[in-house]
């Protein structure tokens, strides 16, 4: 029987990586997939890992609708065994409806990556849906770490340096790295402590090298 799998994580615990084995695998065995992605770092229409492994994609946007797709694509005499979707927290509420419509009537198996929440800590619209209707949801066990070595739990954004919680869901930008100048927007993993200090690498850096306040008295 055919089930809707959800593998979810935050930031840099794997999720792209282990989707392109995924699909390795059941390639290997001769089966025949689709592989979907949105809003990559990468770009349009591509998979990648921040390993750097990639692979060509078919872009969804809001409008995307995977049942149609399918549908059209077997009665054309191809042929879908299984579909790999990543980013799926950027999915609407429909299309993971669609994707869990494949699973019971097409009995096609769906394998879905992506973030539970956001970083304001609310979950993403496509990872709710998931959560509600998934066969099997899967923690992913690669631990992220937050910048003092705890496990990192969530996600954080920051703009121009300063972690925010507050503006637009879905907003693309780097990934943080502590020691280069803070982009525009960046994302940053914490552990539950950190994100609710708001203190990111580089401000905890900042602080450590503030000097000591002079004794009085």
């Amino acid at each position: 029987m055919a089930e809707l799998h959800f593998f979810t994580g935050t930031m840099d615990s794997g999720k792209s990586t282990l989707a392109l084995q995924t699909n390795h695998n059941h390639a290997a065995r001769g089966r025949v997939g689709r592989i979907f992605t949105t809003r990559d770092r990468a770009g349009a229409a591509m998979l990648s890992s921040r390993l750097g492994l990639t692979h060509e994609a078919l872009e969804v946007d809001d409008t995307f609708d995977f049942w149609t797709y399918v549908v059209r694509t077997l009665t054309q005499g191809a042929r879908i065994d299984y579909l790999i979707c990543d980013e799926a927290q950027f999915y609407t509420r429909d299309q993971i409806d669609q994707l869990a419509k494949l699973v019971d009537e097409l009995q096609i198996d769906v394998f879905a990556f992506g973030i539970l929440t956001d970083f304001r800590t609310a979950l993403f619209e496509g990872s709710a849906r998931l959560v509600e209707l998934a066969d099997r949801m899967n923690v992913l066990q690669v631990e992220a770490l937050c910048w003092c070595g705890k496990r990192a739990t969530h996600n954080a954004r920051t703009e121009n340096g300063v972690m925010v919680v507050e503006g637009d869901q879905i907003v693309v930008g780097d990934v943080e790295q502590p020691d280069e100048n803070p982009a525009e927007v960046a994302y940053e993993v914490l552990c539950r402590q950190h994100h609710r200090r708001r203190l990111t690498a580089a401000r905890a850096k900042a602080v450590s090298l503030a000097p000591e306040p002079l004794p009085f008295g």
